[in-house]
């Protein structure tokens, strides 16, 4: 491999130096070149393979021009490069390893950052960590504090609509109530009505009847006929006991009187003018007016079923009381009786005496 060219002085000396001769070779950036996809060598700026390079070559240039021997007088002289203790580190390595090492570092670095391997890419991890943490506690609080106010507003609008719907029950309520009471007024008005009508009616009906019998008379006695200043005690009636009938019906086994039967409501009237002397409830008699005349005759009027007058002086014909059937009856009838002296007298004979047709 090697070639003998013939030096300036003719002594031949060997292109490339064995390492025996020189020793330690120094390699150039060829030979230190690297298997692609392998190991990559980091190129040195003004890189020490040149310089060696350089170096060797001056060692030579200096030995064959020096002129201090030749090839022929001295023995070979075996030449070394300079030992470099730093070449590994200055081609990227710290140990024997060399670019190896060097290729192995920035990986074991990367792999050591990513699996969390404590050291300067640690301090950085925990310092993201802390941030993400801080930014998540502040995310779920925000949440946490829209939810709230979310519920919290759903439960003021459940309130609100509950208050809502109870005052709108309260209102149907009173109106319902209102109208009822507005109904149950009005039926009361209308009834009240009706009977004041019904009332007045009555009232003109008796003192139709009234006047009628003022008017008239007749023998079963449709009216009153005065004469010399007597009157008959009622009108429209019929005579149905008379004076002396005997019967259980009496507590004297006979009638003391003379019955007129004529509808409840009819006017009684005085017999001739006088005083009242006696009027209220009389047991079996019902409630009664003891009417006593001038010349002190009383007239006994029974069975009312009210009293217009109960005390004062009357004249003859002025209603007194009113037909009705309260006391020991069997029906609505004037019982009237007639005593002078404390002792009964027939009634039908007497009101003839006074020129009353009975």
């Amino acid at each position: 491999m090697a070639s003998n060219s013939p030096s300036p002085e003719g002594i031949d000396v060997p292109e490339t130096p064995t390492a025996g001769a020189w020793g330690e070779w120094n390699p150039t950036e060829d030979s230190a070149r690297s298997v692609r996809g392998k190991h990559r060598v980091l190129k040195q700026r003004g890189g020490l393979a040149r310089s060696s390079t350089v170096l060797g070559v001056g060692v030579i240039a200096a030995v064959g021009a020096g002129g201090i021997a030749t090839a022929q007088d001295r023995p070979q002289v075996a030449i070394s490069m300079p030992s470099l203790p730093d070449l590994p580190d200055l081609l990227g390595g710290g140990h024997a390893s060399g670019a190896a090492g060097a290729d192995t570092a920035a990986p074991a670095a990367a792999a050591a950052q990513g699996a969390g391997i404590p050291g300067q890419a640690d301090g950085r991890g925990h310092g993201q960590a802390d941030a993400g943490e801080a930014l998540r506690h502040r995310i779920l609080q925000q949440a946490e504090s829209q939810q709230e106010a979310v519920e919290t507003q759903a439960r003021a609008d459940a309130e609100r609509t509950a208050r809502e719907a109870a005052a709108q029950e309260a209102r149907t309520q009173k109106e319902a109530a209102d109208k009822e009471a507005e109904t149950a007024r009005a039926a009361a008005e209308k009834a009240a009505a009706e009977k004041a009508e019904a009332d007045r009616a009555a009232e003109a009906a008796a003192t139709t009847a009234a006047k009628a019998a003022e008017g008239g008379g007749s023998a079963s006695g449709a009216g009153t006929k005065a004469s010399g200043g007597y009157s008959l005690p009622t009108s429209s009636y019929t005579l149905t006991s008379h004076y002396g009938d005997s019967g259980s019906m009496w507590s004297s086994g006979h009638h003391t009187g003379l019955d007129f039967a004529a509808p409840t409501g009819t006017p009684v009237k005085a017999v001739g003018g006088g005083k009242v002397v006696s009027a209220g409830w009389s047991g079996a008699y019902g409630y009664r007016i003891v009417l006593q005349l001038d010349d002190g005759t009383e007239v006994w009027y029974c069975h009312l079923s009210s009293m217009s007058v109960t005390s004062g002086t009357v004249g003859a014909g002025e209603t007194i009381g009113r037909v009705g059937a309260t006391g020991n009856v069997t029906g609505a009838h004037l019982h009237l009786e007639v005593r002078k002296g404390g002792s009964t007298v027939d009634p039908l004979a007497w009101l003839e005496s006074k020129g009353l047709s009975v």
